[in-house]
């Protein structure tokens, strides 16, 4: 068993989810979008139009799935309201993968199979290598919020890719917090870790940074205390964690533990509240984190958390507010073309510049489905024990958050 802040929200955030499963799956004969495609799934002839999240629902990773799911299910509220998506009204669709591959494959078709027009997600990578296939051969247009490259030009993203956060770390490490030499430890089981942490070793190599110690871990570990320990004995200025939040968690832990000298820094893929609950408040707050800014830290955040708040009765997590624009953009999308026949979307995606969600501006680059400029930033653990933008890294680089 892996650990985290999963296993403490699971019991009240899981329940939420599985009554949105609940509601989806009593109502499998919905959805049709009025497509022109004779995908099955694209094409299902019902009355509502079926929308998939997929995620990690369940497993160790399950705050963040359901936050995905949650963010959706808002969204599709407010559209709802609005008379839905072409005069039908928006379902949502969990489709759970736990974080696993083989987990996601299942859940992909047996989720097209009883029918979909569209799709959001996957969040791991490594799932959507796998999963994002399967999608676009129903003839759907995935909304994904993977990292890795790997999944370039499989569906569009509104989140930052790998290629576009290992500049962002590099040049805070040596800009910011002035580090000379680094010991990078990254999960070598995840597409996304492994090439972050090639990327940003060559980043930071180009710039003149030695690289004291480049250790790969597997999850699922109850203490990775040896490894710190090795790293801080190279003396490094920085110690950067490349893992997903359980590991990043109990690896901030131990720097703080063992009272090592240099500073903390756990990547993107630890960018959840989860690593707060895993790290202890102290490790967290000894620790930087890469990631995209909190919800409340966007210009209309406060609103989208203050409604979150209010319909699900807890705060909502990093991905939420992607996934609410990710089914708001995919809705004007359809709406625009007249349904969900995959070139039109495409098009339409494709040329989508400066529209504005509570993540802020979006842009897409035509060449790979990806947002540019990316959301990267550094963030700190506030008084209130939560990840927001630290106001030093942006004032340092000139960020405008």
């Amino acid at each position: 068993m892996r650990w985290g802040y999963a296993d403490l929200m699971m019991n009240r955030q899981f329940a939420i989810a599985g009554a949105v499963l609940a509601l989806s799956l009593a109502a499998c004969s919905s959805g049709s979008s009025g497509s022109a495609s004779s995908s099955p799934a694209a094409s299902t002839g019902g009355a509502t139009i079926r929308i998939g999240v997929e995620g990690p629902i369940t497993g160790d990773q399950s705050v963040t799935g359901v936050g995905m799911v949650n963010g959706a299910t808002l969204a599709a509220k407010a559209l709802n309201a609005k008379g839905g998506i072409n005069g039908k009204q928006i379902e949502i669709v969990p489709i759970d993968d736990a974080a696993n591959p083989d987990t996601g494959v299942s859940a992909a078709n047996a989720a097209v199979t009883a029918g979909l027009d569209g799709v959001i997600g996957p969040y791991n990578s490594g799932v959507g290598i796998k999963t994002l296939p399967i999608y676009q051969a129903a003839g759907l247009v995935p909304i994904r919020l993977t990292t890795n490259s790997s999944t370039n030009s499989m569906g569009f993203t509104l989140q930052p890719m790998d290629y576009q956060i290992a500049p962002v770390a590099s040049t805070g490490l040596t800009t910011w917090l002035g580090a000379k030499k680094v010991a990078i430890i990254y999960d070598s089981t995840q597409n996304y870790t492994q090439s972050l942490a090639t990327s940003l070793k060559a980043d930071l190599e180009k710039a003149g940074v030695t690289i004291t110690q480049y250790t790969a871990i597997e999850p699922g570990k109850s203490s990775y205390a040896e490894q710190v320990k090795s790293a801080a004995a190279t003396s490094p200025d920085v110690i950067y964690a490349a893992t997903y939040f359980p590991e990043g968690g109990l690896i901030a832990k131990e720097i703080l533990d063992q009272k090592v000298t240099a500073t903390c820094v756990v990547d993107y893929a630890s960018d959840d509240p989860g690593f707060i609950t895993t790290a202890g408040d102290a490790a967290a707050r000894n620790c930087s984190v890469v990631g995209v800014p909190a919800p409340s830290d966007f210009p209309t955040g406060p609103k989208f958390v203050a409604e979150y708040t209010a319909a699900f009765n807890s705060a909502p997590g990093t991905w939420s507010p992607y996934t609410a624009d990710s089914l708001t953009l995919l809705a004007e999308a359809a709406t625009s073309t007249g349904g969900f026949d995959a070139g039109k979307l495409t098009t339409f995606l494709n040329a989508v510049k400066d529209w504005k969600g509570v993540t802020g501006s979006v842009t897409i680059d035509p060449a790979n489905g990806n947002r540019d400029p990316a959301t990267v930033v550094f963030l700190s653990v506030n008084d209130a024990g939560e990840l927001h933008v630290n106001k030093d890294w942006a004032t340092a680089v000139g960020a405008k958050y």
